[in-house]
Formats: structure tokens, C-alpha cells, sequence
């Protein structure tokens, strides 16, 4: 036996995953050359040749093996790699292929990048680190990844260069583009992103439709992949029994928002093909210089409550960009709004006007009264009558905005401004100094935009690149002028919030005020208890919950839920800008208010019991600087009966649970008032049993009582 044979034989049997394996068996490679050499020199001229070709093809095969990594924990783990020159990613989680070989790349307005490449490059890092957030579901968020960056280089032509950055965190994964030079000298275009994410199989899924869904405006509905149409992300998947996906992006800037177009194949997969929102010539993306796609996102976890609790999107996003955060303030609020939506109001000046200086102060005054930070008014301001022109600095004639700020103030309140643009996104931009600037003087710190208008400016989507570029200029310009944003008609949230924390809140959502008016019947009682695993999943949802009027204006038209279910929701959508949506006159003299009242609206730390999507959720969050525990539980058409198990309290303490739940005759459709509140001394090891109404659910607060 040779000596190269010995030094084969004795090559180290590598952990698939380890990220150095394939530098090792190359320096051995390199190492006992010389020795087959050696013997080769003795053998005849033409075997010797034939050799000789067989070791160099046999090295360039090693050097161009699949690169992996994996998470820290070992579980989820990413190959990387060519096949037929064209650059590929694949997925295995617990030893389980989750995503099959998958095709990266762009189609340029000067051809197709991916399609000719080799792997030429490679650097490997990790991170483990705990930042805090200023407000958020958790105060302490774990950024726990390794990382491997690739770079793909054409063969031929102009050998431009694609750079690949892949994250693997314990509960998933996160990769971008790179390009770094394709525009060092000039601009240039993405026609498509030809990004692939390919599924061994099909599998049940949640979703939207992209192109008869405005606003993100709709009813999450199950199917099979493979029978869906382009859908929006997040599409939350239960893939296999314990194995649940979530798709989405992380960090959207510059670019366009994403969509997922299903495709099958012959042998069973389903591959899920990126179609990026256009502009109106149809180019996805305009760049210059180095461009940086958005994280292409796969949560990954054993339950739908996993994908609740993965904080992946937010460790994607860049730091805070806001050095000091002082002044941004979560808090519940109340407002001018649903009256309006129940027709009792109107936005527009008139004999029924909302937005009046005597109203507004009724608003405040039953703010201070209960414990609210602020109170919204739309409708304030000149442009919501017909023929009128919009102005974010005049206001209607019976709105004094300098005193009722000036009365806000005196009690402890702030108004809450609002920007109602009808898609006119250039008109904003032209006022916005101006306005923000005039706000913070008059002490308001937060506004409510909004987008109603199907194009931007009356030619561009909101989620292309052109309305991504308007919404960063909104958060940015608002930073300036310490104001808080809630975004209504927003992009889908990609977790941008980490780096700028004045984006408090978005819409982005089937919202309450369907249940005012939408002769359909508003929103069916599956909707709140799917939301959670879905469109929450992108990050704080406006959902404007707590009505507890259920009086019908439109036949039809109310909340499709318990009077205690509509408390669950103030627990379980989470906002950090949570509004108690109902007219104050519907919350005087009602003991449900006292949960409201108490409760917050940023947490030190959040669980999630159990749940099932679509079928039920329990959610318990505990209060940042505090000991108090607040817990949500809700349910969809079906009534049930939920043990609470409250292992997540602390040992050897006591404590008093004050639950708000469903009564024995509560209805969502015949009967949706019917509340008991009783209390129970609890500890960790307690199990608290919860009776729920058909579209019913409980909310409780849990104090230590030692």
C-alpha cells in the first residue's frame, strides 16, 4: 500500500455540518501530492497521463464541493454549492431535508446573473449577543447565529461577481444579495429576483392572495400550497407533524416587497418562485453601487407558537439608528374612530363632525380619567370633504388643535395626530417637515398615516420599490422631529422597527372596522385566532380591538366575538401603540374596562400555552418593570374548554388571578355580553381551567400577592 493510500485512509471522519471539513481534506490533498507524483514517474508515459488527469479532476472536485453551516445548536443546517454552473442553497432541519436544491440569482436588464458561476470565494463568522429592545413583546432579545458568505463568479463575459450572506439560527434562516460592483460605474435594473424555495413535498399553508387582496386587507385561508395563487408573505406552512415554516423577508429597504408564486413539479416538490412588486414599467428594482437585498427569511419550529416567539426577523435588522429612545413612549389610547365607522360621526366638517375642540376634550378627559397616554381624532384637518385640498398644518374651523393640545397636556395626555394622504405620498413629503415640526411643538408625539388609494401618487403600488422609499422617508423625517409612527396602508412590516423604534406600530391588516361595515358580514371568528400565527408574525398589528358595543348599524355588521374575547385580543394582537377602539360612551360604567385599564402594552417577556392556527391561542406576557402577568385566550366558532397550566410564573410565589371570562349564556351570535370575573389564589404548579364561548375567550391578571 502507498503512502498516498495510508494518507487517505487516515483522512478524519468530519460531522457533515462542520463548516472546515473541506479546507482540511484539500490541505491533505495538497499534502500527499507529491508522494502519488512520485509513483506516477515510474509508470509508463501514457498511463502515467491518465493519471495524472484523474488526480487534478479529483482535486477540482474536492475544491468544489458543497459548503455547509449550520445553526448553533446543530438542528438546522444549509448546503451551499453549483450544480451545472448554477448556485443552489438547501435546507435540512433535524436531519430532515426541509428545503430541496433551490436556485439563486437575477434577471438583469443586461441578462441573467446565476446561470454561469462557479464558488470562488468564501468567509465564515458567528455572533452570540443580547441587545434590548425599547419596547417590544421581550425587553431582552438573544442574537445567536453563524454565518457564511459566498461569492458566486461568472465563468465568462464579464465575470460579475454575486455575493450570498447566509445566517442559521437556531430557528431558521436568513440570506441576501450582495452585489457588489454590477453598478460601481452605473445604474441598472432587476427585472426579477430568481430566487428559489423549493419543498420536498406540498403541505397545508396560510396565506393571502397578492392580486385581489388591497391593503393586505384579507381573510387568511388554508390550502394546499400547490393550489394557491401568488400569495403575500408571511405564509405560514405546517409542513409535517412538530415541523411548522414561516416565508417572509427581513430588512426591506431600497427595494421591492416580496411575493411567492407556487410551482409543482413531476416528482412531488413545490417550488415557491419570488415575484417582486413592480414598478408601473414593470422593473422590480432600481439600483447604483453596491445593492443589498432584503433577508429572505425561514422560521422554523415545532409548534405555530414557535413561530410567535422567533425573534430571527428583528436580529436581521440593523441596530437602533435613534441614539436616544427617551422619548418614544408605547401606551393604550382611545379615540374619534369607531363612531365615525358606525356612522354616528363623520370625517368631514358638518353637523355630525367627529373631529370637534368640545368632543376632543370629552376624549381626554375620560383618558385622564382611565389611564390612557393619548387621544386620536381623524378628521381634523382641511381635505377629508369633497373638492377639498389636503393640509396637514390647517385645521377645520371647529377644531382649535392649539388648545386641545394645550388640554391634553394640562391632564396628562397627548393628542395624537393624523395624516389621511389618499396615496397623494408626494403632497405628504412636500408638508411633512413642516407638519412634524408643528406637531412636536404643540406636544403631539405621535401620528397615524394613512394610504387609502390604490396607487401611489396614482401610478406605483405601495409595495414596490417607489412606496418603500416614501415610507423610510416618513419614519426618518419623523425621527427627526421625535414623533412615533403608526402606518396605516402600510408595506408588510419586515422588522425594520430594530432600527428605526419611532415605527411603533402598522396596520397591514383585516382590521375591527370591517365588523362596522362590511355588508359580508365583517370578519368571520376564525380571523383573530389565525392573525396571530400569520400577519402578526411580521411584526405589531393595529388591529384596533375592545369594542364593547355590539349594536348593529348595518345589519350584520358587528364584531363577530364575546365581549370577553375582544378583552383576549387586547392581550394577543400585540401593539405597542394599543388602542381601546369603542366610543367612551360604550366604556362608562363597564367592569370589563378594568382589565383595559391595567393593562400594558410592552412586556419583559411573552409565552405562548398553547394554540392551534385557526382554532384557538393563548398568549401570557409579564410587564416590563414588574411582576405582573397579563394572559389572552381565545377561541373561533368552536366553544371549548382551555387548562391553562402556569408554569411560566415564578417558584415559591403567590399569587391572585383576577379572570375575565366568558358566562354561561355567552354567544358570539345570539348573546355576546354575558362576562363573569372571578379570582383565584394560583402558583406555578396551578392550572387555571377557562371556559370559553363559541367565538369566546378570557383574559386575566395575574399579581403576586407575596
Amino acid at each position: 500500500m502507498s503512502d498516498f493510500d495510508i494518507c487517505l485512509m487516515r483522512l478524519p471522519a468530519f460531522p457533515s455540518h462542520h463548516i472546515f471539513a473541506i479546507e482540511f481534506k484539500i490541505h491533505i490533498y495538497q499534502h500527499c501530492l507529491p508522494m502519488k507524483i512520485s509513483i506516477i514517474y515510474k509508470l509508463g508515459l501514457v498511463f502515467r497521463l491518465f493519471l495524472i488527469s484523474c488526480i487534478i479532476c479529483s482535486f477540482a472536485s474536492v475544491q468544489a464541493k458543497d459548503i455547509l453551516v449550520s445553526s448553533p445548536d446543530g438542528t438546522v443546517r444549509v448546503t451551499v454549492g453549483v450544480r451545472a454552473k448554477k448556485p443552489f442553497y438547501k435546507v435540512d432541519y433535524n436531519k430532515t431535508e426541509l428545503i430541496a436544491l433551490s436556485h439563486l440569482g437575477f434577471q438583469l436588464d443586461n441578462g441573467l446573473l446565476g446561470n454561469n458561476v462557479k464558488l470562488t470565494e468564501k468567509q465564515v463568522a458567528s455572533k452570540d449577543e443580547t441587545w434590548n429592545q425599547p419596547w417590544g413583546e421581550e425587553e431582552a432579545v438573544r442574537n445567536h447565529y453563524n454565518e457564511l458568505t459566498v461569492c458566486f463568479q461568472e465563468v465568462t463575459g464579464e465575470k460579475r461577481k454575486m455575493n450570498v450572506v447566509f445566517r442559521v439560527f437556531n430557528d431558521g434562516i436568513g440570506f441576501r444579495y450582495i452585489l457588489p460592483s454590477i453598478g460601481k460605474d452605473k445604474k441598472y435594473s432587476i427585472q426579477e429576483e430568481l430566487t428559489e424555495i423549493t419543498l420536498p413535498h406540498d403541505a397545508k399553508a396560510w396565506s393571502i392572495p397578492t392580486n385581489h387582496t388591497e391593503y393586505f386587507e384579507g381573510i387568511y385561508t388554508r390550502s394546499l400550497i400547490s393550489e394557491k395563487d401568488t400569495v403575500c408573505t408571511p405564509l405560514t406552512i405546517e409542513y409535517e407533524d412538530s415541523v411548522f415554516m414561516a416565508i417572509h423577508e427581513a430588512a426591506l429597504e431600497d427595494y421591492a416587497s416580496i411575493n411567492l408564486t407556487p410551482r409543482t413539479g413531476n416528482n412531488g416538490q413545490v417550488r415557491l418562485l419570488t415575484a417582486l412588486t413592480p414598478w408601473r414599467s414593470g422593473v422590480k428594482v432600481f439600483a447604483e453601487g453596491e445593492l443589498k437585498s432584503p433577508w429572505r427569511t425561514i422560521v422554523i419550529g415545532k409548534t405555530a407558537g414557535d413561530l410567535m416567539l422567533s425573534r430571527l426577523m428583528l436580529n436581521l435588522n440593523e441596530p437602533s439608528r435613534i441614539a436616544d429612545t427617551s422619548w418614544i413612549e408605547p401606551g393604550r389610547y382611545i379615540g374619534v374612530w369607531w363612531s365615525i365607522h358606525k356612522k354616528q360621526n363623520t370625517w368631514e366638517m358638518g353637523p355630525t363632525h367627529g373631529a370637534t375642540t368640545q368632543n376632543v376634550k370629552r376624549y381626554i378627559d375620560f383618558a385622564a380619567r382611565h389611564g390612557f397616554s393619548g387621544v386620536l381624532a381623524e378628521g381634523w384637518n382641511y381635505g377629508w370633504g369633497e373638492g377639498e385640498q389636503i393640509s396637514y398644518l390647517k385645521p377645520y374651523p371647529d377644531f382649535d388643535i392649539d388648545e386641545v393640545c394645550r388640554y391634553a397636556l394640562s391632564k396628562g395626555v397627548r393628542f395624537i395626530g393624523h395624516t389621511e394622504t389618499w396615496g397623494n405620498t408626494k403632497l405628504l413629503e412636500q408638508q411633512m417637515d413642516s407638519a412634524f415640526a408643528w406637531y412636536h411643538r404643540l406636544g403631539i408625539r405621535a401620528v397615524k398615516t394613512g394610504y387609502v388609494g390604490h396607487y401611489f401618487d396614482g401610478k406605483e403600488l405601495a409595495k414596490s420599490q417607489y412606496g418603500i422609499r416614501h415610507y423610510r422617508k416618513v419614519i426618518e423625517t419623523a425621527a427627526k422631529y421625535q414623533i412615533m409612527i403608526d402606518n396605516h396602508e402600510p408595506a408588510m412590516p419586515t422588522g425594520i422597527q430594530r432600527t428605526w423604534p419611532n415605527l411603533m406600530t402598522q396596520e397591514g391588516v383585516r382590521g375591527q372596522e370591517y365588523n362596522a361595515w362590511d355588508v359580508k358580514g365583517g370578519n368571520p371568528p376564525a380571523h383573530t385566532v389565525t392573525l396571530p400565527f400569520t400577519r402578526c408574525l411580521a411584526g405589531p398589528t393595529d388591529f384596533t380591538p375592545a369594542i364593547f358595543n355590539f349594536s348593529e348599524v348595518v345589519k350584520g355588521t358587528h364584531p363577530h366575538s364575546t365581549l370577553a374575547k375582544q378583552l383576549g385580543e387586547f392581550v394577543v394582537i400585540y401593539s405597542p401603540l394599543q388602542m381601546a377602539a369603542d366610543a367612551i360612551e360604550n366604556y362608562e360604567g363597564q367592569p370589563a374596562l378594568t382589565f383595559i385599564e391595567s393593562c400594558p402594552t410592552t412586556w419583559s417577556k411573552t409565552v405562548i400555552p398553547n394554540g392551534e392556527i385557526g382554532e384557538y391561542i393563548t398568549v401570557a406576557r409579564k410587564e416590563r418593570n414588574g411582576e405582573r402577568w397579563f394572559v389572552g385566550s381565545i377561541t373561533n366558532e368552536k366553544a371549548r374548554t382551555i387548562d391553562l397550566q402556569l408554569d411560566f410564573l415564578d417558584a415559591g410565589c403567590r399569587y391572585r388571578a383576577v379572570i375575565y371570562e366568558d358566562g354561561p349564556e355567552a354567544d358570539y351570535q345570539t348573546n355576546p355580553y354575558p362576562m363573569t370575573i372571578r379570582q383565584e389564589e394560583v402558583t406555578r404548579s396551578s392550572v387555571l381551567r377557562l371556559n370559553l364561548a363559541r367565538s369566546g375567550g378570557a383574559a386575566i391578571r395575574i399579581e403576586k400577592t407575596n
